[in-house]
């Protein structure tokens, strides 16, 4: 009996294009259908941060990241930077010597796990325009090569194989590929996954049709739970709602030629009495005290662009995605001074918050914050989810591991480790309580 379909990706977020993508335009797999009821990339993809780093505490996470970031450059060239990637780095910066001494530490660790090589300053590399590896600055150089930091830091971390791109441009690059190569959409979603003898065998639809195949991708971020659940297959996830703010900076304080800037201290921010009196009234005591690490932004859009993204997930609020989001109406202030923190210039905007706009999406990921990517389940069904905050970057890497798996490709070393199968053995279970967060 012939089949309407080789493969089937549900979920046409970056997941799903990107598989497909490497399915049909890479392995030449012909007949590829992707069903979502939405628009293409419309869910979470596009409000993401867009940015990519190999910055990782783990051999598997920097081999992941530096195969997808070997893709990407290949597309950049390819497209003729079709989704304007930039390399700029990313900047960790502390004000705490406990926490910068820290920092050197896991540099050295993750550049045995590939991340490339580690620059001391002042030392006997020069601080110039490195490709790869990382830069630890002191007081004095972080002061000469990034001015608009505070004069409290007391030095940085520069990740260099790290930047930003438009996710959507790429997401369209690649799927004006994979329609080209024979990618079908098919604009409805899916009501059940057939399965027999343990074998997939087809796709129900809510329009009623039915799509016969052996081969099923599960690409459905922040629905991964429970698409999987039609095959039987439960997956270890949870969602973390995160949001973003964009303002448009027409004080011109954040250099169009930065990276990503990162404050790697808890902080307090900086409340009236009445602001901490009329906060408490409104029970929003969250506010008032310590609050985490990792405030951060970046610029946004090209070099004549007034703006800049901010992002501070300071909740971490675990809870089933739903839409439309629960928004709070505080996070716009409250990421601007958070952000002043570690950028000064930006305090005149306490005074009057510029124009801006709020928007975010969830965080789904696994407890180690690994994605989960290959075959599960019955016979043909394969996940391509748990992508956290790093989809985006992570996206043409993982298309490319799952396509593998699909074609029986070759596999790189770190494969099994992306596996649901990997919480099956021990030595693996050892390690994810020494992972913390699982990411730098």
């Amino acid at each position: 009996m012939s089949k309407d379909a080789d493969v089937v990706v549900i979920g046409a977020g970056i997941a799903g294009v990107s598989t497909a993508f490497h399915l049909s335009a890479r392995h030449s797999v012909r007949r590829v259908v992707v069903a979502d009821p939405r628009p293409p990339l419309t869910l979470t993809s596009d409000k993401s941060t867009e940015c990519y780093r190999n910055w990782w505490p783990n051999a598997s996470m920097v081999g992941l990241m530096n195969r997808s970031i070997d893709l990407l450059e290949q597309m950049t060239q390819e497209s003729g930077n079709a989704f304007n990637l930039k390399r700029p780095g990313y900047l960790y910066v502390t004000a705490d010597p406990d926490t910068f001494a820290r920092m050197g530490n896991e540099a050295d660790i993750a550049s045995r796990y590939g991340a490339g090589q580690v620059r001391r300053h002042p030392g006997t590399h020069p601080y110039g325009l490195a490709e790869d590896g990382v830069d630890l600055l002191g007081p004095d150089e972080l002061r000469e090569h990034h001015s608009y930091i505070t004069d409290v830091a007391v030095g940085a971390l520069q990740v260099r194989r790290a930047g930003y791109f438009s996710a959507q441009q790429l997401g369209a690059w690649m799927l004006d590929h994979a329609k080209a190569s024979g990618v079908r959409l098919v604009s409805a979603e899916v009501t059940g996954i057939g399965v027999e003898d343990g074998q997939i065998t087809n796709v129900r639809l809510d329009d009623g049709s039915i799509l016969t195949t052996d081969t099923v991708v599960m690409a459905a971020g922040p629905m991964a739970r429970s698409v999987a659940a039609m095959a039987s297959v439960n997956l270890p996830l949870k969602s973390e709602l995160h949001i973003k703010v964009a303002f448009r900076d027409h004080l011109r304080v954040v250099p169009r030629d930065a990276g990503m800037f990162i404050w790697a201290d808890p902080q307090r921010l900086e409340w009236s009495a009445e602001e901490t009196s009329a906060l408490e009234e409104i029970g929003r005591t969250d506010l008032t005290g310590e609050m985490p690490i990792y405030c951060h932004g970046r610029p946004e859009g090209g070099p004549e662009s007034p703006y800049f993204v901010g992002l501070w997930e300071y909740h971490r609020d675990i809870i089933e995605p739903t839409w439309p989001l629960p928004m709070d109406e505080l996070y716009p202030e409250v990421v601007m001074k958070g952000l002043t923190t570690m950028m000064p210039g930006l305090a005149p905007y306490l005074d009057g918050l510029p124009e801006h706009v709020v928007d975010g999406g969830y965080y789904t990921k696994t407890e180690e914050n690994r994605p989960l990517i290959g075959p599960c389940g019955p016979s043909g069904f394969h996940v391509v989810c748990g992508f956290s905050g790093f989809g985006v970057m992570v996206a043409s890497g993982a298309g490319d591991l799952a396509a593998r798996h699909i074609t029986n490709a070759p596999l790189p070393e770190y494969s099994d480790d992306f596996l649901l199968g990997r919480y099956e053995r021990p030595e693996y279970m050892e390690t994810i309580e020494a992972l913390g967060s699982g990411q730098l």
